[in-house]
């Protein structure tokens, strides 16, 4: 127990956390067993190692952050370490990579109804299904997930400043307003470039070439968490790796899923399997008209992020793809998006269209939201693009 306790002071003490997350102002912290999922790169461990420096000294016992990937945990049960922890004082264990042990969710629930005085906040995939393939944690987790800087967050980041999110409705109604106040303390525009490129995943800060480790991080999701986690077999991997592939060369847009099932020699069912495993291990998005989901075949693909895009195509990108990328990706945290109406792309909450465009132009329709890439500021139903990387 010492061990870990000297490799957790030593994490928190050393910890660079240049930005704090939103959502560690959104979970409800009350709770006995909390999970905290994500995609690999988004920050879970340091999102975890940060919760501990907020809320204890280093050296204080009563909190204990342990990562499954060691090899202790292939002998000793999780329940087991968690009982030893809770009679020794420990209050909140904060557990890394839960589904690398075999059982995580029986252990779990084990310590849940053992240990009524601990709490565990525990990191996973965004692959796991906690509540729905989970029957030992129905009711009883809090589940949240994780994703990577918003654009705000960037823009906090890189310039040091301290800009506050917004809901929809408040961007909606007074856009005008926002945009003023931001635009006296930051150009907005000067920073959207480089965070289409590489500023989601906020491993760019690590001195490595940020393509190379997003493409290794990508190929880790399929490796380990999908093959891992959806049980699928290791042979099967080329499949997955040539589909996601095919995915970005043309995307955002309609899949042919017969033609998919003939480029990688599968049935046609299974190419849907196979997307519905890239969208839960957060690599592409699906858009589906209103009341529609999987397993109907989605309209429109999507990646999940713009940066996706930059480390995937080797040709220059498509720059509106890039902005309907980014938009999807920043509303959908907090917004059902759908198929839009009205010659608009997206329709958000089932009453907002919009349409989003690179520059302005032509003629606007007094019913549609257009999302506008070259401005700083908008008027009306025409809003900044950058602007909805304020959502959260």
């Amino acid at each position: 127990m010492d061990s870990f306790f000297r490799t957790h002071q030593y994490l928190v003490e050393h910890l660079n956390s240049p930005i704090r997350r939103k959502l560690m102002d959104e979970i409800d912290w009350n709770d006995r067993l909390i999970g905290i999922k994500g995609s690999r790169g988004v920050g879970k461990t340091t999102f975890l190692l940060q919760y501990a420096r907020e809320n204890f000294s280093p050296e204080n016992r009563e909190c204990l952050y342990i990562n499954l990937n060691n090899f202790y945990f292939t002998c000793k049960p999780l329940s087991e370490f968690a009982d030893e922890f809770q009679m020794k004082g420990g209050k909140v264990l904060l557990v890394d990579q839960v589904f690398k042990t075999t059982d995580w969710s029986k252990e779990l629930r084990k310590c849940y109804d053992c240990f009524p005085n601990l709490k565990i906040i525990f990191s996973g995939s965004s692959v796991m299904r906690l509540k729905e393939e989970n029957p030992d944690l129905s009711g009883k987790v809090a589940s949240y997930n994780l994703r990577g800087f918003s654009f705000r967050e960037f823009l906090n980041l890189m310039s040091g400043s301290h800009l506050l999110s917004y809901k929809l409705e408040d961007i909606l109604e007074h856009h005008e307003e926002i945009s003023e106040e931001i635009c006296k303390q930051i150009k907005p525009l000067a920073y959207m470039g480089d965070y289409l490129h590489h500023g989601f995943y906020p491993f760019f800060l690590e001195k490595r070439n940020f393509s190379e480790n997003l493409l290794k991080t990508m190929n880790m999701m399929l490796e380990v968490d999908v093959l891992s986690i959806k049980q699928v077999e290791q042979s099967y991997l080329p499949k997955l790796r040539k589909l996601l592939y095919l995915m970005a060369l043309t995307t955002p847009g309609s899949p042919n899923v017969s033609q998919l099932s003939a480029d990688i020699e599968t049935s046609r069912a299974t190419v849907m399997n196979y997307l519905k495993y890239l969208k839960d291990a957060r690599l592409i998005n699906m858009l589906y008209p209103e009341n529609e989901d999987f397993p109907k075949k989605p309209v429109m693909i999507y990646p999940q992020d713009s940066n996706l895009i930059y480390a995937m195509r080797q040709v220059k990108v498509n720059e509106q793809a890039v902005r309907d990328t980014f938009f999807y990706n920043q509303m959908h945290k907090d917004y059902r998006v759908n198929v839009g109406k009205k010659d608009a792309q997206f329709l958000i909450e089932g009453k907002y269209n919009f349409k989003v465009l690179g520059n302005l132009g032509g003629k606007y329709k007094s019913d549609v939201f257009y999302a506008v890439d070259s401005i700083e500021k908008g008027k009306e139903n025409v809003i900044p693009l950058w602007l909805f990387g304020f959502l959260y």
